[in-house]
């Protein structure tokens, strides 16, 4: 009894075994109505329906399927499905249909589908970064930005990103950053308590070696090829990772001179925008603008507009000279790309409408026309492309 048992036992394990053995083509299991034995027929492959079952004597018959029908699996089915009808609203066709395949459709860019519905990606607010990007499936996932960094934007795409290590580029902190602004650093406590990052002059200097096309690597480029101390590659990536195109040239510029200012040449460039500075003092140092001056003069300003908070904040941390400056370099840090010069000549169109004081608009004019200077611009080129040599002027710098 127990030796025929363990016989079954060994069968039936052996039937298992061979009836969950995968094979190919799949199989399925049908009746012969001729013969009423079991068969094991193919499955009929995606693109196909089933079209006779096979039988003793002859293999399954498969059929293509018509026209806005389809089957994308092995099947023993009679009948293909039929494609799904046309997108919906606010859907693109991401696949069309074919034999193997029902139609995809997914939401335009920047939406999710939800209950049917293509729904706007979450944005997170100033304060927030983004934890998981949207995708066509999935909402936006914000989070809190912890301590040590900061969110300055409303958007859907922009992570939280670390505060500035002043220390690192040789500069001092002036103002601790919070969740929703960044740490504001100084060259010199005496001369730029408020925070300047790049002022009015060195944008003006440093412009020329901004490439007006995409360069790859291009501050690789400029770190390798610039004379003296070399900057490091951490300062360099972390330059990368907080700041646009533009704005990266002028943070690399700015440090390679902080930290090269024995040099006598970058002697010489240090004298010189200090005289630039001096300039611009005598042209806006003395307009003493108001609030409501100052805000209708950061409205005036086209892309993102600098807020009141960082108007008041201006004010108590600022000498009455610097506001203006100050305010203009968060607005160029704000629009990535932006020229301030070009910014402030869209802005003394608009002013008319603020009823602004024609000194004021007059000190901006006189400003625009002494950093456009031709004297200062083609001095400064000639001077950094000698010093950089022949490798960057390969990468054919175009002067704004």
């Amino acid at each position: 009894m127990n030796r025929a048992l363990c016989c079954a036992l060994l069968f039936l394990d052996l039937s298992i075994k061979w009836t969950t053995q995968e094979t190919f083509p799949p199989k399925y299991l049908h009746h012969d109505p001729e013969t009423s034995r079991p068969l094991m027929c193919d499955k009929c492959p995606p693109g196909t329906y089933l079209k006779q079952h096979c039988t003793a004597r002859r293999k399954t018959v498969c059929a293509p399927c018509p026209d806005h029908y389809y089957t994308d699996s092995w099947h023993k089915s009679d009948e293909c499905l039929y494609c799904s009808p046309v997108c919906k609203e606010l859907q693109y066709v991401k696949q069309e249909c074919n034999r193997t395949h029902n139609r995809v459709c997914e939401c335009e860019e920047g939406r999710y589908l939800e209950l049917e519905f293509c729904l706007k990606h979450r944005s997170c607010p100033p304060g927030f970064g983004v934890l998981q990007a949207g995708t066509p499936e999935r909402n936006t996932v914000c989070r809190r930005c912890p301590d040590g960094f900061f969110s300055d934007e409303t958007s859907s795409k922009a992570p939280c990103r670390k505060h500035t290590n002043c220390s690192a580029f040789g500069l001092l902190l002036t103002q601790k950053g919070n969740s929703t602004h960044d740490n504001i650093c100084s060259a010199n406590s005496d001369t730029q308590t408020c925070g300047i990052d790049v002022t009015l002059c060195e944008e003006a200097f440093f412009r020329f070696a901004v490439p007006t096309k995409f360069t790859p690597n291009w501050l690789s480029v400029l770190v390798d090829n610039l004379p003296g101390t070399k900057v490091n590659a951490e300062s360099v990536e972390r330059i990368k990772r907080r700041h646009s195109s533009q704005e990266q040239t002028f943070q690399l510029l700015k440090l390679w001179k902080q930290q090269n200012k024995e040099q006598d040449v970058v002697k010489k460039i240090i004298q010189d925008i200090d005289l630039c500075e001096n300039g611009v003092q005598r042209h806006i140092g003395h307009a003493n603008l108001t609030y409501e001056q100052l805000r209708s003069l950061m409205e005036s300003l086209p892309g993102k507009k600098v807020g009141i908070e960082d108007i008041e904040r201006t004010r108590k941390t600022c000498r009455s000279s610097e506001e203006l400056p100050k305010l203009l370099s968060l607005w160029r840090m704000r629009n990535g790309d932006q020229d301030t010069l070009k910014g402030l000549m869209h802005a003394l169109k608009h002013l008319k409408t603020y009823h602004f004081p024609k000194t004021v608009t007059h000190s901006l004019r006189k400003t625009i026309r002494f950093l456009h200077s031709f004297t200062m611009y083609r001095l400064y080129q000639k001077l950094f492309l000698e010093m950089i040599g022949n490798q960057v002027q390969s990468v054919k710098i175009s002067c704004l």
